[in-house]
């Protein structure tokens, strides 16, 4: 008599049965990965909204003591490293570490990265800077993915559970500003860095202890290189870290590499990395000619994500400088850190999102393209810089102090436009990208935040050499405008980027 033998690992790397519903109707593993993403929005956003704040403070006061171009500057060139180690992050998941191994480790090296960070030295800073950045890269591309992993392909819960899950991160990003933000201002930058730290570890610790309930946690890769090549592999890229970091080191001590030279380099790599990516892609024979077509109306798409989150990401960096200079910090008598409007976004994002996802099912086939969507999201970020025109026009120095309204008012409006820019975005990436590309859709994704980090790495140095007026006003002209060329392009967009609606 025979007897059937079931692989636990291979029986763990499928969907769980459809009747799991614990979880408002979801899977319980949703619980678990968006628990995870509350604590690492939590920390990363945390330390965010506080980072900037930290470079531009005074030496004596426990800061770096940079200009505030400089501060803008560096904390962009961090946000552009952290998106191009993502793509390195789901190739390492697909060929060697498989997901749920790349999300933990990823989340081990990000709270190593913040308890460094908590040392009151610069070079534990930056040292700091680095793990948080090769963690990040290594779980926030893949954590997406195993939420995908919960759900069979004809599950009709997927979109209600990426819902759920969207809402997690933004609770954390409601919620890490508050707290990182209060240590700071009360007890020092490096407590706020301390805090991220324990929220991480959290998240880690209710990661591990669910991981029963979560797809794709074998050992091995899904798309796992052959054994040869697996060695191979790995020893390129211990050599290739060592070789890169002596040779930074010896840069370093010699001179060359500085800071800024620093900072211009990661914006070269995230102008040349989606190049090649997109040229690979419109070049390869697997490609065929109905895919290329389809890429083209991307091209379009991935501008306007740029353009998009070259404003947003400045929420947590010159929006800050100007909060903590020039806004008032205080709301119907209550005092407040100035990083505690970093928090608004968060706060924004979760009571939008529900009104959003109701207004589109209420629509129904009624409802804008998706390049509308978007074009309208990259406008309405434009707006939230123009806002700022208003209450910085007409005066000088940092003797004036406008309302809190306005910044609140501008993160709402830029809120809404990430909510819009965000899901259509992304669901068009999957639905555009060719088949031959499939696995590494997401990668294109986080090349135009890595690009608009890199952008905004090189404008932010302009902060403070020109008025405020003009600084807002300009970058957020060139929002809007790039957002109405997409509306214009509607057309041509409808009939070339199907079958996305």
């Amino acid at each position: 008599m025979s007897r059937t033998t079931t692989d636990p690992d291979s029986a763990a790397d499928q969907p769980p049965p459809g009747d799991d519903t614990a979880f408002f109707g979801q899977p319980r593993g949703l619980l678990t990965l968006s628990g995870l993403e509350v604590w690492e929005r939590f920390s990363f956003l945390g330390m965010q909204a506080i980072l900037v704040l930290f470079f531009a403070d005074t030496v004596a006061h426990g800061g770096m003591g940079m200009d505030p171009g400089t501060a803008a500057s560096v904390s962009a060139a961090y946000g552009t490293l952290v998106y191009l180690v993502s793509v390195a992050g789901g190739w390492l998941a697909d060929r060697i570490l498989g997901s749920y191994r790349a999300v933990l480790w990823g989340g081990i090296l990000i709270a190593c990265g913040h308890y460094s960070m908590a040392v009151p030295t610069a070079t534990m800073t930056w040292v700091g800077l680095g793990l948080i950045s090769a963690g990040t890269g290594l779980l926030k591309p893949n954590v997406a993915t195993m939420v995908g992993k919960l759900y069979r392909t004809d599950d009709e819960r997927r979109d209600a559970g990426f819902a759920l899950y969207y809402m997690g991160i933004n609770i954390g990003a409601f919620a890490g500003p508050l707290i990182t933000g209060w240590l700071g201002d009360h007890k020092g930058w490096h407590w706020g860095f301390s805090a991220a730290a324990v929220g991480m570890t959290f998240g880690l610790i209710q990661y591990v202890a669910g991981r029963r309930h979560l797809a794709g946690r074998k050992a091995a890769a899904e798309y796992r290189l052959p054994d040869d090549a697996l060695r191979r592999a790995v020893r390129s890229i211990v050599i290739g870290v060592v070789v890169v970091a002596a040779l930074a080191a010896l840069l370093a001590v010699v001179g060359w590499l500085t800071m800024d030279r620093f900072v211009d380099l990661l914006t070269i790599i995230s102008v040349v990395a989606p190049v090649v990516y997109f040229v690979v892609m419109f070049r390869s024979p697997r490609v065929t000619p109905e895919e290329r077509g389809r890429l083209r109306p991307y091209l379009v798409l991935f501008v306007a994500s740029v353009a998009f989150n070259f404003i947003l990401f400045q929420a947590y960096s010159t929006m800050m400088l100007l909060a903590s200079t020039n806004a008032r910090t205080e709301i119907f008598g209550f005092h407040f850190p100035a990083s505690w409007y970093a928090s608004a976004l968060g706060a924004f994002e979760v009571a939008l999102a529900p009104v959003v996802a109701t207004v589109w099912a209420r629509m129904g086939p009624r409802q804008p393209h998706a390049s509308n969507k978007i074009a309208i999201g990259v406008i309405l970020g434009g707006l939230s810089f123009v806002l700022m025109v208003l209450p910085t026009s007409g005066h000088s120095g940092d003797t004036y102090l406008m309302s809190a309204w306005w910044i609140v008012g501008s993160y709402l409006l830029l809120g809404l436009g990430d909510i819009l820019l965000e899901t259509s975005g992304m669901s068009a990436t999957t639905k555009l990208a060719p088949k031959a590309f499939a696995n590494q859709t997401m990668s294109l994704w986080f090349l135009s935040l890595a690009l608009a980090n890199g952008i905004q790495a090189q404008t932010v140095k302009l902060y403070g050499e020109v008025s405020n007026p003009a600084y807002f006003g300009v970058n957020g002209a060139i929002a809007i405008a790039v957002g109405v060329a997409v509306i214009a392009l509607a057309p041509w967009l409808r009939r070339t980027m199907h079958p996305v609606h």
